[in-house]
């Protein structure tokens, strides 16, 4: 990557808190000013909506004069953008206050605070995503499924694990595969869907800041070769009202400073750290959902029988369970969180799910018995069931504020109640047709 042919331009950008990218487009010899602090950008610029406008109640805006901050490089840039049509390269970048402390509102620096505390314990985190998305033909305004590369005819229903519903794209994924490894991105297993024209691809267990890393840049990669081949990739959590939602799993493990997963006790139990972390997870469910469901689109995916998690519990390797240790070597024994959609900010996501592990190992608390058998019909605690219970729960818990910064909580409340009040009376279409390509 270091090698890479630096073109006329170059982008610099920084993750939102709905994961979008802001940043600018810049000559390319900025790329030799960049570690300087040359590049600014307001504070509020991650702190706006999902139509990108200011928070109206936002202290980052008029109260304050709407100050600036200083965008420095994460360290992994420059990556191609092969989407383009003329050459590019993006160098990922994190928002600083001018004295050089990290601003709390950057949700990228949200994760980097909970990995600093598993590494005052001596712990590594690794992890992997699983991303969901479903190619659409979005050409007439809503979206429909798009047409088969090879037949012309539009596709009618999922077609689950099937190699010809994989090939029929090959073009696309021949590509995408292609434009990952260039970016560094360790695109693994891709499947067909249960979902019409929906897809999973794995991407490799890493350290978690890289997996957060390789999850944001995948998403905007995906988006961008869809378009590029002439369809529309979307991370929308319920595309179609009656057909399949689009999940993002995350897999974790933590390893110690001897290199040992402290998950395995080399059985199919796994170690009392295993039991404080999934009682963590599960403590923190409710309050943290509106990381795992930012939208008003992602709670039509909580239903029941629709692989999507809608109570608190977790087994023993099934897959109706909201947390699940999968089987398999012992050595590999890790945590599988299965409730986030795929409209999610990776870096959230991360944090929230590895914050509330790690409160559960502080607490030393035990989680209860595993479930067994079909979840969904199990007399357990449910999820917030709708977007306005969801910003309360995690607006108020003392919990969410033990995982994230309080001025990143805040301003996410106050995101998601402007856009609360904006978007929840829309109609559907209207909702997919502004979220389709922006989660």
């Amino acid at each position: 990557m270091t090698n890479l042919l630096i073109p006329p331009t170059i982008r610099v950008a920084a993750c939102d808190l709905n994961g979008q990218m802001r940043g600018k487009r810049l000559p390319a010899d900025y790329a030799e000013k960049l570690d300087s602090g040359a590049v600014r950008l307001p504070l509020s610029a991650l702190n706006v909506d999902i139509r990108g406008l200011d928070i109206a109640e936002s202290p980052l805006v008029f109260e304050s004069g709407d100050g600036d901050g200083m965008l420095q490089p994460t360290g992994r840039g420059p990556v191609p953008m092969p989407w383009l049509e003329h050459p590019s390269v993006l160098y990922p970048m994190a928002l600083y206050h001018d004295d050089g402390t990290p601003f709390a509102g950057d949700p990228r620096h949200a994760l980097a605070a909970v990995l600093d505390r598993y590494a005052a314990r001596g712990l590594t985190v690794i992890a992997a995503t699983e991303l969901e998305f479903t190619l659409v033909d979005d050409t007439t305004g809503l979206p429909m499924p798009p047409l088969d590369p090879l037949s012309g005819h539009r596709l009618h229903a999922g077609d689950v694990v099937s190699l010809e519903a994989l090939d029929a794209f090959d073009a696309f994924f021949s590509d995408l595969y292609a434009a990952a490894e260039a970016m560094g991105i360790p695109a693994q297993a891709a499947i067909s869907e249960s979902g019409v024209g929906q897809f999973e691809i794995n991407l490799a267990h890493r350290e978690a800041m890289r997996a957060a890393d390789d999850a944001w840049l995948f998403k905007i990669l995906i988006r961008g070769m869809a378009r590029k081949h002439g369809l529309c990739a979307t991370f929308l959590a319920k595309p179609y009202p009656e057909d399949a939602g689009n999940g993002m799993h995350v897999h974790f493990s933590l390893i110690d400073e001897a290199g040992r997963n402290i998950f395995d006790d080399g059985t199919a139990k796994g170690t009392p750290a295993l039991g404080h972390a999934i009682a963590g997870c599960l403590e923190a469910m409710a309050p943290s959902t509106l990381v795992f469901a930012p939208h008003a689109n992602s709670y039509e995916r909580f239903r029941p029988g629709s692989h999507a998690p809608t109570g608190i519990a977790w087994a023993h390797d099934n897959r109706t369970a909201a947390i699940r240790v999968p089987g398999g070597a012992p050595a590999a024994r890790r945590i599988e969180h299965r409730v986030a959609g795929a409209d999610v900010n990776p870096y959230l996501l991360l944090a929230a799910i590895l914050g509330a592990a790690l409160a559960g190992l502080e607490d030393g608390h035990e989680p209860p018995a595993p479930l067994t058998g079909n979840i969904y019909e199990a007399d357990i605690p449910g999820i917030p069931a709708t977007w306005e219970e969801a910003i309360r729960a995690f607006g108020e818990s003392d919990l969410m504020a033990r995982v994230l910064p309080r001025e990143l909580i805040r301003n996410l409340v106050l995101t998601k109640q402007q856009e609360l009040a904006d978007i929840a009376d829309l109609p559907r279409e209207e909702q997919v047709k502004l979220y389709l390509e922006r989660v």
